[in-house]
């Protein structure tokens, strides 16, 4: 029997690593499987884009694996048995189970909500696509001198305040941040963010908690009220406690505790990539939720399986994070790169340059995507012993 290779989840890692996979291995000893709940591949670094009202094109998953010999099966995650080797899965009209013999775990994040009263009621994220489309609906409800508040002081807070404030000049857009937004970036760059919020008119509340979300304004931790028709809460990314229910050994954070080749430190049949992985980079420190996280990990997860299985010595690729792009709007961006120490240098990159690339690393991502074997040696290597049922703990 062929050895099951089952990837949960299509996004940035899953669905590049399904294909690397694909294209290394011969299909005569691998069958490789993603999961994913939707049909489309969704370009969460755009989300903020469709919420402001633009018109963003979604990839079919089905055409971006047809050819490659990957198996698609739509369907919603809903439990995961390591000790069992399967997965449980609902949709398609029913309930039902993958089995696995080589599992990689890259369901990604969502927004956290730090159980601030009135969040899940009444907030609004751009952290997947029908919620992206909720708050493009109701800001579309809005008029004249209506009011948004967006809530974090991260890049996706950053970047959805100046989307909004660019593609809706007609509402009054404000950012809440519990410090300075931009901390972390050199002062060149916080200058020009600063004059980016000024240019665009958004009202920055900095060193201001929210502490609760009402219908029509957000109470900060002082209790001053600041009001909002429409509140973005943009105040960092969680795991699902699917991993950790599941008796995976998870961080504080719910990720998937891994090894340096990105499999789980507690079961040796399931690899972890992308959000979900709590990853230790070469600075030491754990990897943040990012796309460039996704990225490093993936080709080091997709990496060590194929090494395992086909008996090879597994290579050990780059852990390092190396720097942000943050858009602020379609014609200007900050490109700030970070030393080992994750601190900002002092050369930064801003302005239409900036925007021009930050464009080109999402057309470039995106691509990639949709032609995910593309670029990879065209070798398919055998695996090193049989793909039995009784040989699979062997090989991992």
């Amino acid at each position: 029997m062929k050895h099951r290779i089952v990837v949960l989840g299509a996004g940035y890692a899953g669905a590049f690593a399904a294909g690397n996979l694909a294209r290394r291995l011969s299909p005569a000893d691998t069958e490789i499987t993603v999961v994913n709940a939707e049909p489309d591949f969704v370009e969460r670094m755009r989300l903020h884009q469709l919420a402001s009202g633009q018109d963003l094109t979604f990839r079919k998953l089905a055409d971006v694996f047809a050819g490659t010999g990957v198996r698609l099966r739509l369907a919603r995650v809903t439990g995961v048995d390591p000790e069992r080797r399967t997965v449980a899965v609902t949709g398609e009209g029913s309930d039902g189970e993958v089995a696995y013999d080589t599992l990689l775990y890259a369901l990604g994040s969502s927004v956290a909500h730090h159980d601030v009263p009135g969040v899940a009621e009444y907030a609004f994220d751009v952290t997947g696509r029908s919620s992206a489309l909720r708050l493009r609906e109701r800001l579309a409800g809005l008029g004249e001198g209506g009011t948004v508040l967006v809530v974090g002081e991260g890049l996706t807070g950053i970047e959805t305040a100046t989307e909004l404030a660019e593609s809706r000049p007609d509402l009054s857009v404000a950012l809440a941040a519990r410090g300075e937004p931009g901390a972390w970036l050199s002062p060149k760059a916080r200058r020009h963010l600063s004059r980016a919020f000024d240019r665009l008119g958004i009202t920055v509340h900095a060193h201001t908690g929210i502490e609760a979300v009402e219908p029509t304004r957000a109470i900060a931790a002082d209790g001053t009220s600041i009001p909002a028709d429409v509140t973005v809460w943009s105040a960092g990314f969680a795991v699902h406690p699917l991993a950790a229910s599941s008796g995976l050994e998870v961080a504080g954070t719910g990720q998937i505790v891994v090894d340096r080749t990105m499999r789980s430190v507690s079961h040796p049949d399931v690899y972890a990539a992308g959000d979900c992985a709590y990853a230790i980079g070469g600075n030491g420190r754990p990897l943040p939720m990012s796309c460039a996280s996704a990225g490093v990990t993936n080709m080091q997860a997709t990496a060590a399986i194929i090494a395992r299985l086909t008996g090879s010595e597994v290579p050990v690729t780059g852990l390092k994070y190396y720097g942000n792009h943050i858009s602020l709007g379609r014609r200007d961006a900050i490109f700030q790169m970070v030393d080992g120490d994750v601190r900002s240098k002092s050369w930064y990159l801003g302005g239409r340059t900036a925007a021009r690339l930050k464009s080109g690393i999402l057309r470039t991502a995106g691509w990639s995507i949709a032609h995910p074997t593309f670029g990879m040696p065209k070798r398919r290597h055998r695996l090193a012993t049989a793909p039995d049922r009784a040989g699979v703990r062997a090989l991992a």
